[in-house]
């Protein structure tokens, strides 16, 4: 079946100024299905063992699920959620068997054989649907600023240096169940373009700027880009950074 579009995609990784890592990223090709691609970003909390043993546990747990995975019989939306709550139960009990806090965003998209794509968040991990250089959709964070600024109490611009910025109002491993948000495109298109990132990259750049970027690099140089600029506007306070970039360009 042809789809009219050529896959290109990139990851890329980087501690930023932190002194551990705790964010992990996986972009995985299905084993069985051509064509069929699962992306994680996670986005671990919880001081330098805990942090990283729930972003391990989400990645592991997507693994597992995306191995079992039939793109011809089950429902990806369903894989998805399953993802995040079986991620937050073993991260529950990592934290009552370690004495930590360990906590993970997660953001991830399934492309099928087809050209359909879902995601799922939770926590303040972003994923992005471009076409060209205009933005079609984002994910909303899971976060008390994003509160403030879907009441209009503050702007976007000023979410992002409010003192609170970083307070989550979920995530994967939290004392509540964690927040679930799912969105489907029905169909990508050739020209369209998907970035999934933790706040150590979006942080520092505007929906307009993420646009401009995907549409004119290629994910490989676009990836660099945006960890480099982004580690220059951090200013030695950096946190870590991830993030997958995905292209669909015409054949």
């Amino acid at each position: 079946m042809s789809i009219g579009y050529r896959l290109t995609a990139s990851t890329g990784i980087h501690k930023g100024d932190r002194d551990y890592q705790q964010d992990q990223v996986a972009l995985i090709s299905h084993p069985r299905a051509n064509g069929c691609v699962l992306g994680v970003v996670a986005d671990g909390m919880g001081g330098l063992s805990g942090g990283r043993k729930a972003s391990n546990q989400v990645q592991m747990t997507a693994k597992q699920l995306f191995e079992r995975y039939d793109p011809t019989t089950d429902d990806a939306t369903s894989l998805l959620m399953q993802l995040v709550r079986e991620a937050h139960v073993v991260i529950k009990l990592i934290a009552v068997s370690a004495e930590e806090q360990p906590h993970s965003t997660i953001a991830a998209f399934l492309i099928n054989p087809g050209g359909d794509c879902h995601w799922v968040h939770t926590g303040d991990s972003r994923i992005y649907h471009f076409t060209g250089s205009t933005l079609v959709k984002r994910t909303l964070d899971h976060s008390l600023v994003q509160k403030m600024v879907s009441r209009g109490e503050i702007t976007e611009e000023e979410a992002n240096v409010h003192p609170k910025a970083n307070i989550l109002t979920g995530c994967a491993g939290s004392a509540e169940d964690p927040p679930i948000e799912t969105h489907l495109i029905t169909q990508i298109h050739p020209g369209d373009s998907l970035l999934a990132c933790s706040d150590g990259v979006w942080h520092y750049f505007n929906d307009k700027e993420l646009g401009s970027v995907m549409s004119t690099l290629s994910p490989r140089d676009a990836s660099e880009f945006l960890i480099t600029k982004a580690r220059a506007r951090a200013r030695g306070r950096g946190d870590n950074l991830s993030l997958i970039l995905l292209k669909f360009d015409p054949l």
